[in-house]
């Protein structure tokens, strides 16, 4: 192994995902001298193969909405199908043009890139096709990859992943979603969109299920007005091709065929074979296990990102690759609150959260002392205009802090920035309901519903 011992970096990074590049690009920033390995492309699954470009196809199939349901707004326009190729290059050349720019960035901040498979060989270094690259410290950030069930093999063709339905040659006429997380429900929502008939199979008891109850019901609802169909409360228990496609079978013994079976079950870490074992890396089911700072229990070693098991969200990889860069400039770092980071859901219509759940609340504070107050979206003017329905929902624990922010309706991603302020400044009903919000916008329903929570409602009943 060729020592490269001429350099010795502050940080070592591998991978160069959203968790690894913010670790780089902020780690420059405060005057360290970066090394950042990367196999494939820096900005890793999130802008190559997940949040990007599941966003620019669930807006395709917006506009195909819209086109279909245009007379309803006085506009005569023809809806003639979709031209896969034609989406695939609009959603490549986003894909792209982000990737110049970050490819940009980690260039003018002198971070050194270095193109290569990496494994860890010691708590200081890392090899890459023959070189050892030296650090005194390494950040892990190797991300993830979809996970399958036990006997249930992808095979690319009629059993996808969410790899594989991102360049799709074809929209399916018919598709099976095993899964009803985020990823499930928004490759549902764009396929209906595209045209497919699309049932979700999810296990729990509802879609969306780590989100508020009443959120999950709300989706449930439009899910069903908009066509797609959804099996909850019974677990998969086998897939087998049919003459033309795949048929699933339930624990209960209903079964589903379609064209393809979409496998949405989640993303597991990428760490077996990495070294990781070897050099003293505690681990649970191959993900590495950190403290609040995303330290490892060895010292020179930190990870980040959906190899540790923390929200596996891009934010979330890039909030934690700063706290470990800044952190290892002799900056003063604070804790991430999990809770504190908004989660949204992309599909049609969207579901976004920052907070706890009431479920939650009533566990920690018990159900005497949480209030909730939900403000549908009928009285906002701008939802009207844009002809989307839901609701905010705003959970308080009694005389206190807003704990949670709820939120379902087209567009209700765009309002969880306002949401994180209330929630991790800890804001009370009255100092929103003091603040002036825009009219018409939907950003006014979060005003509204603090009006009301704060006991003075304007556009909605006592």
């Amino acid at each position: 192994m060729a020592n490269d011992a001429s350099t010795v970096f502050d940080l070592v990074i591998l991978g160069g995902g959203s968790g690894g590049y913010a670790a780089a690009l902020r780690g420059a920033q405060l005057g360290l001298d970066v090394a950042l390995i990367e196999k494939d492309k820096v900005g890793g699954t999130c802008l190559h193969r997940g949040c990007i470009p599941t966003k620019a196809l669930l807006h395709a199939g917006e506009i195909a909405d819209q086109a279909r349901e245009s007379e309803q707004f006085g506009v005569k326009a023809t809806f003639e199908g979709i031209d896969v190729p034609a989406v695939h290059k609009y959603k490549d050349g986003v894909i792209a043009g982000l990737y110049k720019g970050l490819q940009g960035l980690i260039a003018s901040r002198k971070v050194t890139y270095i193109e290569g498979e990496g494994r860890l060989s010691s708590p200081t270094s890392v090899d890459v096709d023959g070189r050892r690259i030296q650090g005194r410290h390494v950040l892990l950030a190797t991300g993830s990859v979809p996970k399958s069930l036990p006997g249930l093999e992808i095979d690319g063709n009629r059993i996808i992943s969410s790899d594989h339905a991102l360049v799709l040659d074809r929209v399916p006429k018919s598709a099976i979603i095993l899964g009803g997380g985020v990823i499930g429900v928004e490759f549902a929502s764009a396929w209906k969109s595209f045209g497919s008939d699309v049932t979700v199979i999810e296990g729990l008891k509802h879609l969306v299920p780590v989100e508020d109850e009443n959120s999950s019901k709300l989706l449930e609802r439009a899910f069903r007005k908009r066509g797609i169909k959804f099996n909850l409360g019974t677990f998969f228990q086998k897939a087998e091709y049919t003459q033309d496609g795949v048929k699933v079978t339930l624990a209960d013994g209903k079964e589903f065929e379609a064209e393809v079976l979409l496998v949405a079950v989640g993303r597991g870490p990428v760490s077996q074979g990495l070294g990781y074992e070897e050099q003293g890396v505690a681990m649970d089911r191959g993900y590495v296990l950190v403290d609040e700072y995303m330290r490892t229990n060895v010292p020179t070693i930190s990870a980040v990102g959906d190899l540790v098991p923390t929200l596996q969200l891009a934010h979330v990889g890039f909030a934690e690759g700063i706290l470990v860069a800044e952190r290892l400039a002799g900056l003063k770092t604070v804790p991430i609150d999990y809770d504190g980071v908004p989660r949204v859901t992309y599909c049609h219509p969207e579901v976004a959260s920052v907070g706890i759940t009431e479920a939650k609340a009533k566990e920690i504070y018990g159900a005497d002392k949480v209030v909730a107050l939900k403000y549908n979206l009928a009285g906002n003017g701008k939802s009207k205009i844009l002809n989307t329905a839901g609701e905010i929902k705003l959970v308080q624990v009694k005389d206190g802090a807003v704990v949670g922010v709820h939120m379902v309706g087209d567009r209700m991603g765009e309002q969880v920035g306002e949401a994180q302020l209330i929630y991790n400044w800890e804001a009370l009903p009255a100092e929103v309901a003091q603040l002036i919000h825009a009219h018409p916008t939907q950003n006014e329903a979060m005003g509204e519903a603090h009006l009301a929570l704060a006991g003075k409602p304007l556009h909605s009943h006592d």
